[in-house]
This record gives C-alpha cells, structure tokens and sequence, in this order.
C-alpha cells in the first residue's frame, strides 16, 4: 500500500514538472501566491498600525509566519481530502496544478527571453522596462553588459528559491504520505512569499518580517546545498567549482543566494556581483565567480539549461529511489 501511494505522488510530481514545462503559468490564471500576497497585506498593515512597540512587531511576526505557512499547508491538505473522495480524477488534476504554480522554471525562461528579445534588437530602453518588472534593482540607466549580469543573477539565485526548493519539499512529502507532496511545497511556498513581501532589513517590516525572513533562510538551506552540490557534478568539475563557492559565496550576507548564485558563476565561467542601484541607493555586492567569460545572452541560456538538468536530475534520482523501495 506505501509503495503505491509513493508511486502515484511521484507521478503526480512528474506531471506537474512537466505542467511547468510545456504551459507555465498563464497570465490569465489565478495563481496561489497572489492569494497570499493579498492575505500577507491586509494583516501587515492590520499588524503595522495596531502595533508600534519592537518587540509587539516581532510576536506579531511571528503569528503571522506560523498562521500564514502551517494555514496554507493543513488548508490545502484538508482541500484536497475532502475533493478525493468526492472525485480522485478532479484531485490529482487540482494536486498537478497546485504543484506546476509552485515550479517556477516557465516562468524564469519566459522573463529571461522578454528581456533578451529586445536587447537583441538594439531597444535597450524596452529591455530596461521589461527587466524593471522582474528585479527590484533600478533599470533606468542600465547598460547592456549589466542587463544580461541583473538576467543571469536573477535566474541564478530564483533557481532555488522559485525551482529546486519547491522541488525538493515535493519530494520530500512523497515520503511522508500523510500529508503529501501538494501540502509540503506550497507550505514552503508561502514562506517564500512571506519573505519576497516583508522579509526586509528595513523599515517598517524590520521588526514585522525578521521571523519569515530567518524561517525562509533555513528552509532554503539544504535544497541550496543540493543544487549547488548537483550543479558543481553536472559542470564535470566538482572540485574546482566547489572551491570557488567556498571562496566567495560565503562573502555574501544571504546564507542561500550567494552560493546559488555563485555555483552558476563558477560553472559558466562568468563573474556575478558588483554595483547595483536600489530605489536611488548604491549597494555593493560581492563579487563571485570569475570573469573568464563575458555574460551573453547564449550564457543565460545556458544557465536556463543547468537549471532544467538540476530539475530532472533530481526528478531521476528520487525515481530510482522509489524503483529500488518498490524492488524490496
């Protein structure tokens, strides 16, 4: 009974990836993560101006994370049990959707190309406008070399937190078929989306948002060291771009997006970091990789192919594991 409910989750995961792959998310569809942005907003500003003290802020933050992320999970588990008994059909049709809105990677292409499709034909003020939808750096005044760098540097560090992440706890919750893969990723899901609204280091969710923000951190830990671990085998050199993590990944304050960004500077031989411009304010990042190669559109599309191979890799290597638990 366990190996065939481990069996149709993993096949349920499949089809989602696949879901991803061929459609993405069609702009016209309601997708889960804007529900909880709407519910993200209306109690941060509930919490904001009801509460003024530090330490009031940081407990309401803390209700707001565990309600937000534990709601989510036991919502969308208790959902789909109640729609499997009355249609397995439109349940795993709903758990295959649910699942492809979480994966990220259609839509991570289909930025990259809205960006380099212009670039490519000289508008570089319509590339700036297209990429101005999708970081949070200023595009304004953006030359074309640092178009294709905020490109890149965007896949590189989205590709955990947007791809493999969500993957990762989807898998995991195959193995835990209590509550199962859907329940799991968008779990993970919502803190993410917790931390992308009011995970800041500044005011007013300084205080607001330092619980999602660290909860975020770790459970994005492993899958990073995952992909990073993946990726560093796929280039053929593990040592070398292992090294080159371990050198400079660590220089970055994020204890997650400096090492995925870093492990696709190293393996496509490029250099990530530097100056960039939030909302008139200078930041310097560190600087990762080295800058062996120029960053060109044929390098994103190559960084969009290391993504995909994580993707399957692990997709390969949890189907092995199930055939062998099903061979026992």
């Amino acid at each position: 009974m366990y190996h065939a409910v481990i069996e149709k989750a993993f096949i349920l995961v499949c089809a989602a990836a696949f879901w991803d792959y061929l459609i993405g998310d069609p702009w016209s569809f309601p997708h889960p993560v804007q529900l909880m942005g709407w519910i993200i907003k209306q109690l941060s500003q509930i919490i904001l101006k009801q509460f003024n003290s530090k330490t009031a802020r940081k407990l309401a933050g803390v209700f707001l994370g565990l309600i937000l992320i534990i709601g989510t999970g036991f919502l969308t588990w208790l959902g789909l049990y109640f729609i499997e008994k009355i249609n397995p059909i439109l349940a795993a049709l709903l758990q295959i959707i649910l699942l492809a809105s979480c994966f990220a990677g259609r839509s991570l292409r289909r930025a990259a190309e809205e960006v380099l499709t212009p670039l490519s034909r000289g508008d570089i003020e319509l590339a700036r406008a297209k990429l101005g939808l999708y970081v949070g750096r200023d595009t304004a005044q953006l030359s074309a070399p640092e178009i294709l760098r905020a490109v890149l540097e965007t896949i590189a560090e989205n590709a955990t937190d947007g791809v493999t992440a969500p993957l990762f706890y989807a898998l995991l919750g195959i193995f835990i078929p209590t509550v199962g893969t859907v329940p799991f990723c968008m779990a993970y899901k919502a803190a993410s989306t917790l931390d992308s609204m009011i995970g800041y280091l500044r005011e007013p969710y300084r205080d607001l948002g330092w619980f999602s923000a660290q909860l975020e951190d770790r459970l994005t830990w492993l899958p990073c060291r995952l992909t990073v671990l993946t990726i560093a085998l796929f280039s053929t050199r593990p040592c070398y771009i292992l090294t080159i993590c371990r050198r400079d990944a660590i220089q970055d304050p994020s204890p997650n997006s400096g090492w995925s960004e870093c492990v696709y500077a190293a393996t496509l031989g490029v250099q990530l970091g530097g100056i960039n411009s939030y909302q008139g304010e200078v930041k310097e990042k560190p600087l990762l990789g080295e800058a062996i190669k120029p960053i060109t559109p044929e390098i994103i599309h190559q960084a969009l192919g290391l993504m995909r191979w994580c993707f399957l890799g692990w997709l390969i290597a949890v189907g092995g594991m199930i055939w062998m638990l099903t061979l026992s």
